[in-house]
């Protein structure tokens, strides 16, 4: 067999509790998604309270509301997560077994789906408090990476979501049905891309360092601006990550191996790739439109 990294002995908890005689189980995706949520409502507290950083000095909503938008959040990411996911990938399956809906500890969660839940309890949000919906977008581009970052290495850690067959040297042999045969690459177990760490990265650590560097530049100042550059990062991001992703059991067949829903298995895209198409022409409009506008005035 060629060399391949083994999966590391990390177990699907990470914490486990005694609770009344029994044991109670915090996974590392529950975990990665509560520090995910917690890190980036501190950090939009922490963009409310400097208004130099905003169009007219002055910031799109009180610091103290972000804790009305951070619970609200909680709602859109899970509802439309798991909404997403069950209408996207596995609807046949829910149809038949609609109480398996409910099972949230079991995985499946859609980040498009969770994208659309964050987007519907910011336009409900800005209503609310009378809040400009562009600048409370840009706060929450910046507040997002981190949490896409922990969670896919929560999905690497549940050994989950992982990448086509390899024989590159960081090929990982993950457990399960992953690590089944790979013809003509390797014999007996599996080594797979690991592409929840590509995400990680791309999504997590270099999306990230590009909107903080534009922040930093003034971006805010420009409506639109940081949304828009997140919207198209990540979705050039999931695009590329496609091509080493193996993609979900119900769209391969013997004909279409590499599961494609638009195209010939030889050529064609996956369902994450044309999920992150319109993602990509919302942000590369929103950048454009934000470089045609006039600058914002400058505070009193």
């Amino acid at each position: 067999m060629l060399a391949a990294i083994p999966f590391p002995d990390i177990g699907p908890n990470a914490l486990t509790i005694p609770l009344f005689g029994s044991e109670f189980a915090i996974r590392w995706y529950a975990l990665a998604y509560l520090v995910g949520i917690v890190v980036g409502w501190r950090i939009l507290v922490a963009l409310m309270r400097r208004p130099s950083l905003w169009p007219g000095d002055r910031a799109p909503a009180p610091p103290e509301a972000m804790e009305e938008l951070f619970t609200w959040s909680i709602l859109g990411i899970v509802a439309g997560g798991r909404l997403g996911y069950v209408l996207i990938y596995q609807p046949a399956h829910y149809l038949a077994n609609p109480l398996d809906i409910l099972k949230l500890w079991e995985g499946g969660m859609s980040f498009h789906g969770g994208f659309l839940g964050v987007v519907l309890v910011a336009i409900l949000f800005c209503r609310r408090h009378g809040a400009p919906s562009l600048q409370m977008a840009d706060a929450l581009a910046l507040a997002t990476p981190v949490g896409l970052f922990l969670g896919r290495l929560a999905n690497f850690v549940n050994g989950e979501l992982w990448g086509r067959p390899t024989d590159l040297p960081w090929g990982v042999i993950f457990p399960g049905e992953a690590a089944q045969a790979c013809p003509g690459i390797v014999a007996g177990a599996c080594a797979r891309h690991p592409s929840q760490t590509y995400e990680a990265l791309l999504e997590g650590v270099i999306l990230g360092l590009i909107l903080l560097a534009l922040l930093r530049r003034g971006a805010l100042k420009r409506p639109g601006r940081i949304a828009g550059t997140f919207f198209a990062g990540y979705g050039l991001s999931r695009f590329f990550v496609e091509f080493f992703r193996q993609a979900d059991a119900q769209y391969i067949t013997p004909e279409n191996p590499l599961g494609h829903v638009i195209g010939g298995a030889g050529l064609g895209l996956s369902m994450g790739q044309v999920l992150s198409l319109p993602m990509i022409a919302l942000g590369v409009w929103l950048v454009i439109r934000s470089l045609r506008a006039p600058p914002a005035p400058v505070g009193p």
